[in-house]
């Protein structure tokens, strides 16, 4: 016999008197107190036969719970022994033959005697009466059950308002803990308890624990749904019925297999070479991984690092084998002089030999574009077997580039750094950062990259530095980092003074010859698909290529030249001719066009008021013309060329010496009552800045206003002061490398550089004659003619 929802009806304190024996009706699925009103519905004919005869006397029956609800009409022993006896309200035949109640519980009772089992159960039944007066402690407990019930109505969408207002008005305690039992959704077990529960003391009790915890299921469920309202979204919704699903299933000892996907991601890790602190993060994020629903955001947030930890080279590294022989060989095949760098690199091999470990230097190559600094790298990681990889500092204005974002946000990765180590797979490679010095310096919204690279060039804390994407520290201790920059000067101080400095000054024009002929050209043969005999340049048209069709320290637009004529007698050779001739002086121009670039040494001086400067630019030494003119006018310095602020100063202090010496100089002391002088720098487009023009300023202004010349083939550099001394500048090789390539074959160089030029190997200085000047007198006498 199916039950349904349960209502009270009133409170009984009186009612018929109850039979000393009545038929039993069994109640599948639930329980009826006194004073509800249920609905039944009777199914089984044997049980419509009782009804009837019910109906035929005085509508009376009890109502039993079956201890087992799946067990299809059991007897005696099937049953508990406290029941109900409860009166029919009214009865529905339905067309189909079932019988549709409605009964009310008049009181409890106990099966003392079961007097019939076929076709339908009968009972001698004994009456549980309950007492009608009770000490206030009950009648306090009553009233807190009620204030229980209310908070369970404030929370529960499934009981109106109006039930709390019905148990207001029942008097009787006792019937006070059968309504609340009632409505609280309770298995079987617990309702039986409630109604064999005879004290009233005690059963308000046992509902006061059952309301509680119901209610405390209520306010959990709201905590989560108020927790995850403002994000709650489908995957999460299912997450959250996973996550009661995976409960359930532990409770009825059901195990849940473990993702494919996890199982694989699990194995990763236990075969990763990590360290502990790694080791802890992945497995820390896998047992987030076994908790999450995998259609959620996050999920593959999760996945995503703990691939990228166990990808990470954390410990495995080259294995190098240290041939000092070999490695020296491998230098010099792959580069042409640069023996600085290549002592260098011997050095630490060798000690790397006597002490297995040692740190990785940090060297930074500065020179002019084209010198062969990026290239040089590769061949340092080919003679100390290594692997390579070479990144590009150029324009980075993001510290996340260096560092890597924080997980919180979307599509985060590590780094530039820890990219590179895992496209190499090792973690003691040869790094390259190329361009350091065009990396975004200051603090910015996007932080400051150049401070960054202080933790990854430090020797002394680069052993623990600390991505923010991996958020563990990783050992570059190992790796071998090579910087490249072309000027030192846009390179903050802290992160310059982290970093061994290696200067590559630019080629003379025999060594770019050497360089053309053992690597240019063999290349460019090479990439082209020709031979030998196809493509062969003479050494005269080597030569006139360097010096007339490319004006630059290093071999770049050298290479793009022999590419040019590479591609012609390519040409030359798919239009069907066999053996083309050899490049050579006589067809050079017919191939690259007229020559470019012609000395203008020999042009420009030779006239009072022009001078030779020397100068240092990017793209390694320079010469720099001074010109000087006067025009009347009274006593104004004219400046033009797009000179900086340091170039004027220097000009001015110029004019100041020659005007306080002109009586030594044989110049007219008041030249400048009616004297304007125009300093002029040529190649207006090119701005230009530096004290190292001094001297030539000086030479320029004397030799104007005194009408001597400037001896031919005479260069200068250096800064001066107004008390006439000479100081010393930078760049001393590039400016001694550009005024042989220019063919000036005297150079006057303030005397505390001599150190410099001594240090510039014999084969750049041959030819050379070096004048060393402490004041401007010594500048002067060396490069005027006489009067």
């Amino acid at each position: 016999m199916e039950q349904t929802q349960q209502v009270m009806d009133e409170e009984v304190v009186g009612g018929p008197s109850i039979p000393d024996e009545v038929p039993v009706v069994r109640l599948l699925n639930g329980v009826i107190y006194p004073g509800m009103l249920a609905p039944l519905t009777v199914t089984n004919p044997l049980d419509a036969e009782l009804i009837d005869e019910a109906l035929n006397g005085d509508r009376m029956i009890g109502l039993v719970a079956q201890k087992d609800p799946e067990q299809e009409r059991p007897g005696p022993e099937g049953l508990y022994d406290v029941g109900l006896v409860a009166i029919i309200q009214k009865m529905i035949q339905l067309p189909s033959g079932d019988r549709r109640l409605l009964v009310r519980g008049l009181t409890r009772m106990r099966i003392k005697q079961w007097t019939q089992e076929q076709p339908y159960l009968r009972a001698v039944v004994e009456e549980i009466e309950e007492p009608d007066e009770f000490p206030d402690e009950v009648e306090i407990r009553s009233k807190a059950l009620l204030d229980l019930l209310r908070r369970l109505v404030e929370m529960a969408p499934h009981l109106p308002e109006e039930v709390y207002v019905q148990a207001l008005n029942i008097e009787h305690p006792g019937a006070v803990a059968d309504m609340v039992a009632s409505l609280l959704n309770l298995e079987v077990a617990d309702r039986q308890a409630v109604l064999e529960t005879i004290d009233v003391d005690q059963r308000l009790r046992l509902v006061m624990r059952l309301i509680t915890r119901e209610i405390e299921q209520y306010e959990l469920t709201q905590r989560m749904q108020q927790d995850a309202r403002d994000e709650l979204t489908q995957a999460q919704r299912e997450y959250f019925l996973r996550q009661q699903l995976k409960a359930i299933k532990e409770e009825l000892g059901e195990g849940e297999e473990e993702r494919p996907d996890l199982v694989e991601l699990r194995e990763k890790v236990a075969e990763a070479k990590m360290t502990d602190e790694a080791r802890e993060a992945a497995e820390r994020e896998l047992e987030r991984l076994e908790n999450m629903n995998p259609a959620a955001a996050e999920y593959n947030v999760a996945r995503t690092y703990v691939e990228w930890l166990t990808e990470v080279p954390w410990v495995e590294g080259s294995e190098t084998t240290i041939d000092i022989a070999q490695a020296q060989k491998v230098l010099d095949e792959d580069h042409y002089d640069l023996e600085d760098v290549k002592e260098r690199i011997i050095e630490y091999l060798a000690v790397r030999k006597l002490r297995e470990e040692v740190k990785g230097p940090i060297l930074c190559f500065v020179g002019p574009p084209g010198v062969g600094k990026t290239s040089l790298g590769q061949s340092i990681a080919r003679a100390t077997g290594r692997k390579f990889h070479r990144i590009s500092l150029g324009g980075v204005r993001d510290e996340a580039e260096i560092r890597g974002h924080r997980r919180t946000y979307v599509g985060a990765l590590p780094g530039r750094i820890i990219q590179g180590l895992k496209r190499v797979g090792v973690n003691n490679p040869v790094f390259m950062l190329d361009e350091i010095d065009k990396l975004g310096t200051g603090p910015g919204f996007q932080g400051d990259p150049s401070s960054a690279m202080l933790e990854v060039l430090d020797p002394e804390q680069n052993d623990t530095f600390s991505d923010h994407y991996l958020e563990v520290p990783y050992d570059l201790s190992n790796v071998m980092f090579i910087c490249t920059a072309n000027v030192l000067e846009t390179i903050p101080a802290p992160l310059l003074d982290r970093m061994e400095i290696i200067r590559l000054p630019g080629y003379t024009q025999k060594e770019k010859l050497h360089i053309a002929k053992r690597y240019l050209v063999p290349r460019q043969r090479e990439e082209h698909g020709l031979t030998a005999e196809q493509f062969a340049i003479s050494d005269t048209a080597l030569e006139e290529i360097i010096d007339g069709y490319t004006r630059e320290a290093g071999v770049r637009n050298l290479e793009r030249q022999i590419g040019a004529l590479a591609r012609k007698i390519a040409r030359k050779v798919v239009e069907g001719e066999e053996n083309p001739p050899n490049v050579s002086m006589r067809n050079l121009e017919n191939l690259l066009g007229p020559r470019l670039y012609y000395s203008e040494v020999a042009q420009r001086t030779g006239q009072p008021g022009v001078v030779s400067g020397l100068a240092w630019t990017q793209s390694g030494g320079d010469i720099l013309f001074i010109e000087a003119t006067k025009i009347p006018g009274k006593n104004n310095l004219l400046l033009t060329g797009q000179l900086g602020d340091v170039m004027k100063e220097s000009a001015q202090a110029a004019m100041s010496w020659v005007r306080a010496h002109a009586e030594e100089l044989g110049i007219d002391p008041n030249f400048y009552e009616n004297t304007d002088v125009h300093l002029h720098v040529p190649a207006g487009a090119v701005p230009k800045d530096g004290p190292s023009a001094g001297v030539a300023m000086v030479t320029a202004i004397a030799s104007l206003l005194s009408g001597r010349v400037v001896k031919p083939n005479v260069g200068m550099t250096g800064e001066i002061t107004l008390r006439g001394k000479v100081l010393p500048i930078g760049g001393v090789k590039e400016k001694v490398l550009a005024a042989k390539a220019a063919g000036l074959d005297t150079i006057i160089i303030p005397a505390r550089n001599q150190a410099q030029v001594e240090e510039i190997s014999k084969e750049h200085t041959e030819g050379l004659t070096f004048i060393y000047a402490n004041e401007i007198e010594d500048v002067l006498k060396a490069a005027l003619e006489p009067a």
